[in-house]
């Protein structure tokens, strides 16, 4: 939350063309989190195949928390573009 706070203070600070570069970075750490998730999980299901359904369902609910924050930071970001 603390780093979304500062983004938001940078954007306004420095204009408009660190709304988009803000939102760029989320997009690639979003990206790097669930590609890191799915790896994980892909590993964990290699070693252990009958707990498969658990493993799935761990990575779905983990991705979703990650979706859901960064469409927040791009909503923040967004938003400090248009003040």
């Amino acid at each position: 939350m603390l780093m979304l706070i500062s983004l938001m203070q940078a954007v306004i600070h420095w204009g408009s063309i660190t709304a988009p570069l803000g939102a760029a970075l989320v997009v690639f750490g979003a990206a790097f989190g669930i590609g890191k998730i799915g790896s994980t999980a892909l590993d964990a299901i290699a070693r252990q195949p009958e707990a498969a359904g658990s493993a799935q369902t761990t990575m779905i609910v983990a991705a979703a928390l990650i979706e859901g924050a960064s469409l927040f930071a791009i909503v923040v970001c967004l938003m400090a573009l248009s003040a």
